[in-house]
């Protein structure tokens, strides 16, 4: 499933994406580290996101886990930003996390709202049909509050110590979309 907007395109994960992924978090190594939890073993090799990459496939495809990758259609192979939904609850939750990054270099021009609306937009479709999502970021991130709260994201508080990231744990702001249409399945997927 890939997503199209007015000036991006969100592409799911695929191996040809390899190289322009590791690209991506060389290039932004410094500007997500105090954002981002550690990262593991070879994170910033090839082989971690030529191995990752096939696992991201088959849980895209089973419903389980969902990211796209965003790129400019004129240069499709330098990707400038990711949005994923995790933790996926079925049955009585119908609920995911929303996760996203943009490019130091892209920041400012509206593009990760752009690529939000077009996720949320999926997320509370008929194909992934999710009632609910939370997002979650640092307290001291006020970028990433602007654009959830453009989105339309309400808070739903503030979470101590939430994540290590940055050599210490965190709090974060937690905050929630609610799908005011969904539509109740026939029968309630529970994996």
């Amino acid at each position: 499933m890939k997503l199209e907007t007015e000036r991006l395109r969100l592409l799911p994960p695929h191996p040809d994406l390899a190289q322009p992924l590791l690209d991506f978090a060389l290039r932004n190594r410094a500007h997500f580290a105090p954002w981002d939890p550690p990262y593991p073993p070879g994170f910033f090799t090839l082989a971690h996101w030529q191995q990752g990459l096939p696992k991201q496939e088959a849980a895209f495809a089973e419903g389980s886990g969902y990211r796209w990758y965003v790129v400019r259609p004129e240069d499709p192979t330098r990707v400038i930003g990711k949005a994923e939904l995790s933790g996926i609850g079925r049955g009585p939750h119908q609920s995911a996390f929303l996760g996203y990054a943009i490019d130091a270099a892209e920041q400012g021009q509206g593009l990760m709202h752009e690529a939000l609306r077009a996720v949320v937009a999926a997320a509370f479709g008929p194909v992934i049909n999710l009632h609910r999502l939370q997002a979650g970021h640092r307290v001291d991130n006020h970028p990433s509050a602007r654009v959830l709260d453009r989105l339309g994201f309400r808070e739903i508080g503030i979470a101590r110590d939430y994540l290590y990231i940055d050599g210490a744990w965190r709090d974060h702001r937690l905050t929630e979309l609610i799908n005011a249409v969904f539509v109740a399945p026939v029968e309630w997927r529970v994996g």
